[in-house]
């Protein structure tokens, strides 16, 4: 994940939601193929959500990659990672090639996937595998509602396209199957969100990723009238049930490619 240290990533607003975020994680773990014998590097660990699960499906030596200094420090208690190291994934490479590179919502905040992505497969060990999975959600409703509601009120106060990003899926296949063998696939998962007592639901998922370059770029009363103008539009098009609870479609695009 980016951040830096005078404006870090939240563990506590990202792990509100953990239980949903992690299951695209052991999706994609339960795609990857036998792997060769070497490291696996969680790149954009995060937080350490998915060591564990990493450690039991591969038996390796599991090193963490990330920007956020507040992330790493949780993902340095989950003790399931022999090494953790500060970077930027945008040009992080290994110090020996890796048997796996997995990555699980992450370098959807990295730009130029064109240059990335083959970058990263170049540096796999014969044999490697890289493992990738990152939101496909920016042209839903959940994540335009942000963008035209922060062109309209804040025009101008940060780049709309500098945000997370993915291409196409087809663009990801001509790209990258040529480097070996390219398993691609996308996946919406239904989740259903729980009541919250400070917000609505999807406000909640979303504020903590995708919208937080937006909000951390406002001062607190601005932030609270984007939140308040967010919320009313929500509300129509993601309506809670008799409980509180949300419905909430959330695409995600996964491929796996081993060279």
């Amino acid at each position: 994940m980016s951040g830096s240290a005078n404006n870090d990533w939240n563990p506590g607003a990202y792990n509100r939601f953990r239980d949903l975020r992690l299951r695209p994680a052991l999706d994609l773990i339960a795609a990857v193929g036998q792997v060769p014998q070497g490291t696996v590097v969680d790149l954009g660990c995060g937080a350490g959500a998915a060591g564990d699960a990493l450690r039991a499906r591969f038996g390796a030596r599991i090193c963490g990659v990330d920007l956020s200094p507040a992330m790493l420090s949780q993902a340095e208690q989950t003790g399931a990672y022999e090494g953790l190291s500060q970077a930027d994934m945008a040009t992080w490479a290994p110090d020996a090639p890796p048997a796996l590179i997995f990555s699980n919502a992450a370098l959807h905040w990295v730009a130029d996937h064109a240059q990335v992505m083959p970058r990263l497969a170049g540096s796999l060990a014969k044999g490697g595998t890289l493992a990738v999975q990152i939101p496909h959600q920016n042209n839903a409703p959940s994540h335009r509602l942000w963008t035209s509601l922060m062109g309209e009120h804040f025009a101008g106060r940060v780049d709309l396209e500098a945000g997370p990003r993915a291409l196409e899926p087809a663009q990801y296949y001509h790209m990258l199957e040529p480097l070996g063998d390219l398993t691609l696939w996308e996946t919406d998962y239904y989740q259903l969100l729980p009541n919250s007592d400070d917000g609505h639901p999807v406000r909640r998922f979303t504020e903590s990723t995708f919208a937080k370059p937006l909000l951390d770029a406002l001062e607190d009363a601005e932030r609270a009238h984007l939140i308040q103008s967010y919320e009313a539009a929500a509300a129509k098009i993601y309506p809670a049930d008799a409980q509180g609870r949300v419905l909430f479609p959330f695409k995600r695009l996964f491929f796996t490619l081993t060279v």
